[in-house]
């Protein structure tokens, strides 16, 4: 594996994760490139490859002022977004996703009789693991907390009676559209959830790339204005990580809040968005 390598990327940042969660954000570049036995030019030159900022600035995407920030500056009031046009920076809008959702009675059979297709993928956050349907990614979850053999169990106890085939390269066309490395390809969403479910991941999809919003939102978004709870529960439970992007709901306080494959994970991912929508 060479320095290239996107799962060499992510190992050194989620290495100097730890460092600056241990550290601080005050630490130097020569504190940090020290840390991970890598001299300053070197670290510098790895970051710049993953996220074309320095060290430093990328330090302050994953504090939580950072986050606070976001919500004072970057916040997106979902009712009005696709109105003002907003939302035409996000996912579902520019054409890079389609999606269709699975019918509440199929969704009730547990995937009975559905095939699912998986396979490992290296990814900017660590080993994904990506799973789909002919018609399109029904799920994705990273590795990295969580470990491999968790992750996989996890994304397939949600469809207990469903049939699972390891095919990679049926999904690597897709998979190598939703991380933006093939130009111009689209990557089709099956969505398999419950109706309330499917209604939140639907305004997770409104919120632009580097923007992010809150739960009550989501929930005033969805007519539920009271459902806080069972909005953080449906984010939670989302299966296509990154993709119907859970990481931009955020406490009101600024607080990041939880996030199913670990908050390093969503940290990185909204530092990785930020970087390119030069927040």
């Amino acid at each position: 594996m060479t320095d290239q390598s996107p799962a060499y990327h992510y190992a050194v940042i989620a290495r100097a994760l730890k460092v600056i969660d241990d550290g601080g954000p005050a630490l130097t570049l020569d504190d940090l490139a020290r840390r991970m036995d890598m001299s300053p030019a070197h670290f510098q030159r790895v970051f710049s490859q993953w996220v074309g900022i320095s060290p430093k600035r990328y330090q302050q995407y994953l504090t939580l002022d950072h986050a606070r920030a976001m919500l004072s500056e970057r916040f997106t009031t979902l009712e009005t977004a696709l109105a003002t046009g907003l939302s035409g920076t996000g996912r579902l809008h520019d054409l890079f996703l389609t999606w269709e959702a699975m019918t509440p009675g199929d969704y009730a059979q547990g995937g009975a009789g559905l095939t699912i297709r998986w396979g490992w993928f290296e990814s900017p956050f660590g080993p994904a693991i990506v799973m789909g349907t002919e018609k399109g990614l029904c799920g994705m979850g990273f590795a990295a907390e969580m470990g491999a053999e968790a992750a996989f169990e996890d994304l397939i106890r949600r469809w207990p009676k469903a049939d699972f085939v390891e095919d990679p390269m049926m999904l690597r066309p897709w998979v190598l559209a939703a991380f933006g490395t093939d130009g111009q390809g689209k990557a089709p969403l099956y969505l398999i959830g419950a109706p309330f479910q499917i209604k939140v991941w639907e305004a997770l999809m409104r919120i632009p790339t580097g923007h992010v919003t809150t739960y009550s939102e989501i929930a005033g978004t969805i007519g539920n204005p009271r459902a806080v709870r069972a909005v953080g529960t449906a984010v939670g439970r989302n299966p296509i990580s990154f993709l119907i992007p859970c990481h931009r709901a955020l406490r009101r306080d600024g607080n990041l809040g939880g996030y199913h494959w670990g908050l390093p994970v969503k940290r990185a991912i909204l530092a990785w968005e930020a970087a390119r929508t030069g927040m």
